[in-house]
């Protein structure tokens, strides 16, 4: 069975981008550390590192939970993960408006608005 902290951190890495991951790391306290693995491990190690569905899909299913359940803080981040997972901007709307119908109009409006900056940033360079 392979480590599941490493596959994690490679497809953290992969996914979200080495500066990314290496601010979070940096950021990693002894109060959170517990916390780290555990995401990097069942997340990124597991759910993420799964190749059963291809990036791109999951990058789509999880922008559309984040927005459907109001996880806001998320989106911006796995906005600029697009540019690895091969989510297109399209997709990312797709996506939204099956949060629009099925999770509520106020949720992907919300989310939407935080795309349309973070894709914004990520073409003007500022992200």
């Amino acid at each position: 069975m392979p480590d599941r902290h490493e596959s994690g951190m490679k497809t953290r890495r992969a996914v979200l981008g080495d500066a990314h991951v290496d601010r979070a790391e940096a950021a990693k306290t002894a109060l959170d550390q517990p916390f780290q693995t555990l995401i990097t491990e069942a997340a990124w190690g597991n759910v993420w590192a799964s190749d059963a569905i291809p990036p791109r899909e999951r990058s789509m299913l999880t922008l559309a939970l984040l927005a459907a359940l109001g996880n806001f803080e998320e989106i911006p981040m796995h906005i600029r993960a697009t540019a690895n997972t091969g989510a297109s901007k399209q997709d990312v709307m797709e996506a939204f408006q099956h949060v629009a119908i099925y999770a509520g109009v106020p949720r992907a409006n919300h989310a939407i608005k935080l795309a349309k900056q973070t894709f914004d940033e990520m073409e003007k360079g500022t992200t």
